[in-house]
């Protein structure tokens, strides 16, 4: 089957089979490793990605679903030059430990920051990460990371 989407603000044509997940794309087809699989059971979000703007865990969507999509990886965010709001505020937050899980946070950072703005609250940025797992920390550094990168991406 084919899709069409824009990949990473590219234009791109997927000949996949049915059951090829996004993630298995990302990083087999395409040597996109930054899109993380940790649990295949879409339970740990180490896979997000965006999809059309909104985080999206990449192991449960098949890409001939996407046809027509929008889909930006964590290579489409930023360079290490220019790193996106979301990411600058992560490295400056020191929110990574071994780094697995940040990926896939930082997907699910910029969905909440866009969903609730630049004021959202800790408990909201709590209860909307319960979806995504590290075991690394506390996720103090996390959740504050979310909050100074929701401001960011307001200027």
């Amino acid at each position: 089957m084919k899709a069409q989407f824009t990949l990473n603000g590219e234009g791109h044509a997927a000949d996949v089979s049915d059951e090829t997940l996004l993630s298995d794309y990302l990083r087999d087809t395409l040597g996109l490793t930054g899109t993380h699989i940790g649990c295949d059971t879409s339970q740990c979000g180490a896979c997000n990605v965006l999809v059309d703007g909104a985080p999206v865990k990449s192991c449960t969507l098949l890409v001939v679903t996407l046809d027509g999509a929008s889909i930006t990886t964590i290579e489409g965010l930023g360079q290490p030059d220019a790193l996106h709001p979301m990411q600058a505020a992560f490295r400056r937050a020191h929110a990574l430990q071994c780094g697995f899980c940040t990926p896939g946070m930082v997907m699910a950072g910029i969905g909440i920051a866009r969903r609730h703005g630049p004021e959202v609250d800790d408990e909201t940025i709590r209860h909307e990460l319960e979806g995504n797992l590290c075991r690394c920390t506390g996720y103090q550094n996390i959740v504050a990371a979310i909050r100074e990168g929701a401001r960011e991406m307001e200027r």
